[in-house]
């Protein structure tokens, strides 16, 4: 009984002892475990955070792109309608021009040239509300028989005269015409700016009747470059003319775009459209309205093409053209001395001549307005009539002094 009741004692302590043992086991163990889940815990969170910032980052960049693009949309819809804006303004001042000439051929069956009638298309710019009308001389050339101009309506209006044009030799080609009889319609004339107030990267605008046959084209580039010189041509290379001091656009000009606008964001012409490289894409060049505000005013006055005349050759400096020719001055007109040119530069009898000016000199300002890339002698002049007084600052052998002389009317310049 003793023994047994020893052995079942032994065994309730045995019992017990294993008891204590197993809760200090679970009691070891319970920390760790709760460790555990502590870290499986953190884990969880932060991988519904990842995934949660994740989500906002994408969401967020997605929203971010969502708004560039309606921001965007809104600058593309601004431009949009600014264009539109210029082309519904200024094309109102917009005209098709449709001219008949006569031309000669030597070719002939009896021996004796043959005249030939031939029709073309260009495009003008209403001037004033009375009808008066510029485009190029080279929409009007000489042997013009009959021109007629179409309004932005499509009213085509036959009664229409050449005033005048300037010469073939004449580095500026412009010709202008009048309306004789509007029949009663509204002639809107075109705002002028200033092209000495452009620069390069400018948004322009170009409006002609491109090809002759679709009016009011209009295309959208920037000013590319100024103070251009080309020698423009007809189709079949005959013809050619030196032009000076053009502004070079990437807008798009076409035959049939001659004479017409190029105009700035506020819808003002600061060019006339006269001519394209044909051997590349998209570079035209059209006639700063500087440079023929005066002429502009003349013929508005007195009805005649008289065009501001200096009577001298010069070449615009640049940084390569001044170490070229040996001057310290690196912007201004320089005149050439006649031996290095060939052929006079400083007119005999001419208003530079009367007045001083000879070969060599620089003149680097008119009015106290510099000769640069901006302004150059031409557009200066330009600006003036003929008549008019003007201060050019010269330098001469490294010394400034300042020569005044009154500008002479152009020999070269007709009227018909």
């Amino acid at each position: 009984m003793d023994d047994n009741k020893t052995r079942a004692n032994d065994t309730d302590q045995q019992a017990t002892i294993t008891s204590n043992t197993s809760l200090r086991e679970n009691s070891d163990t319970q920390p760790k475990r709760l460790k555990l889940l502590q870290g499986i815990f953190l884990v969880l969170v932060a991988a519904v955070v990842g995934f949660g910032g994740g989500w906002l980052g994408a969401a967020g960049h997605e929203s971010d792109q969502s708004n560039s693009t309606a921001a965007q949309r809104v600058v593309l819809d601004k431009q949009s309608n600014l264009i539109s804006n210029i082309a519904q303004e200024v094309g109102q001042s917009v005209v098709s021009v449709n001219v008949t000439s006569q031309t000669t051929n030597d070719f002939s069956f009896f021996g004796m040239p043959q005249s030939t009638e031939q029709q073309s298309a260009g495009t003008g710019i209403i001037l004033s509300s009375d009808g008066l009308i510029i485009t190029n001389r080279h929409v009007v050339p000489k042997g013009t028989t009959k021109v007629n101009v179409v309004l932005s309506d499509g009213t085509e209006l036959k009664d229409v005269k050449v005033v005048g044009r300037t010469n073939e030799n004449d580095t500026l080609d412009v010709a202008f015409l009048r309306i004789n009889n509007t029949e009663g319609h509204k002639l809107v004339p075109a705002k002028l700016g200033k092209s000495s107030d452009m620069r390069v990267g400018d948004s322009v605008v170009a409006i002609g009747n491109a090809l002759g046959q679709f009016q009011n084209t209009v295309t959208t580039g920037i000013i590319s470059g100024y103070g251009r010189s080309v020698q423009a041509s007809d189709e079949s290379g005959s013809g050619a003319e030196n032009l000076n001091d053009l502004f070079q656009t990437d807008a798009a000009i076409n035959q049939g775009n001659s004479g017409g606008p190029l105009v700035n964001v506020s819808g003002e012409v600061i060019g006339i459209n006269t001519a394209v490289a044909g051997n590349a894409e998209n570079i035209g060049f059209a006639i700063p309205i500087d440079n023929i505000s005066g002429l502009i005013q003349s013929v508005s006055k007195t009805g005649k093409l008289q065009r501001p005349y200096l009577g001298v050759v010069y070449v615009s400096l640049t940084d390569s053209i001044a170490k070229e020719v040996g001057v310290s001055v690196k912007r201004g007109a320089y005149i050439p001395k006649e031996a290095n040119y060939g052929r006079t530069t400083v007119i005999s009898g001419g208003p530079a001549d009367k007045a001083g000016i000879k070969e060599g000199d620089i003149i680097t300002a008119v009015d106290g307005t510099s000769v640069n890339e901006q302004n150059s002698l031409g557009s200066l002049l330009g600006k003036h009539q003929p008549g008019d007084k003007v201060k050019l600052t010269i330098n001469r052998g490294g010394k400034t002094q300042t020569i005044q002389v009154t500008l002479g009317t152009m020999p070269s310049s007709t009227n018909s």
